[in-house]
């Protein structure tokens, strides 16, 4: 060890490499305008299936019963407004995985990627709230009923993250040097290569291949065969000497038992 005076020159500290993080293509961004239009324009004929609702509901008076003409028009207007919901969210869930929202801002993370559950609220909670003040108490139920499902299908539950297709991308690009993949159209992993066993089947008719960010796009896979992993750490010597089993090849289309998720 040195006795002579060490100065630490401000600027040079020893920090480690930050990861690139994602940023979306401008052709991704252009998808995903695109799909929440859709998604915002659906959204907006649903409210005005509600409204069309609450003004059968509003001019009832409460001691009379609707007749039964005006009831089934009342819930064709509240099934109307479902499935407009539920297409609405298809769409801006899917704008979501082109171009993903930041984990770093929590608040805007869960806004974007749940919107959807919201805009079920708006567009059922009136029309339970007059149904039963108008006593119309089996349309309230049917009414509250569309909420939960349409809120249920209108959650995201693998909501993309700008981290996560960073980590992701990073993991294939230090495997094999470049960000490629490969994907089958019912598979629900990606793969690093095209001659994988669970993917090079006779029962395979097409392979696509793109980044990892197009896989989790078109498809919303998310995860990495580890075939492919193992198989790739080997060749470049990342195992340590550590022998690493292969999973055994299965199929990555066909019915579930034969696709194993792959």
């Amino acid at each position: 060890m040195t006795t002579k005076k060490i100065t630490k020159v401000s600027g040079g500290e020893d920090t480690a490499p930050q990861k690139p993080t994602f940023v979306p293509t401008a052709e991704a961004k252009a998808q995903a305008g695109k799909f929440r239009m859709y998604g915002i324009l659906l959204w907006i004929l649903a409210i005005v299936a509600e409204i069309v609702a609450m003004v059968i509901l509003f001019k009832k008076d409460p001691e009379v019963a609707l007749s039964t003409g005006k009831r089934i028009v009342l819930i064709v207007f509240l099934l109307i407004d479902l499935v407009l919901l539920i297409a609405g969210s298809f769409f801006w869930k899917k704008a979501n995985r082109f171009d993903p929202a930041s984990k770093r801002n929590e608040l805007k993370f869960l806004f974007q990627n749940q919107l959807g559950v919201g805009v079920a609220v708006i567009a059922f909670l009136p029309v339970v709230i007059l149904a039963f003040i108008k006593k119309e108490y089996l349309v309230g139920a049917i009414a509250a009923l569309f909420m939960i499902g349409g809120g249920a299908a209108s959650a995201d539950y693998k909501s993309p993250s700008v981290e996560e297709y960073s980590a992701q991308t990073s993991r294939v690009e230090e495997l094999t040097g470049g960000n490629n993949v490969y994907w089958t159209k019912s598979g629900t992993k990606y793969h690093i290569y095209e001659d994988c066993p669970h993917i090079n089947t006779n029962r395979t008719d097409e392979i696509f291949n793109g980044t990892v960010a197009q896989a989790r796009a078109l498809k919303n896979i998310t995860e990495l065969c580890k075939t492919c992993e193992n198989r790739a750490m080997k060749e470049k010597g990342l195992t340590n000497g550590v022998e690493t089993q292969p999973e055994t090849a299965a199929p990555d289309e066909g019915t579930k038992s034969e696709s194993e998720g792959q």
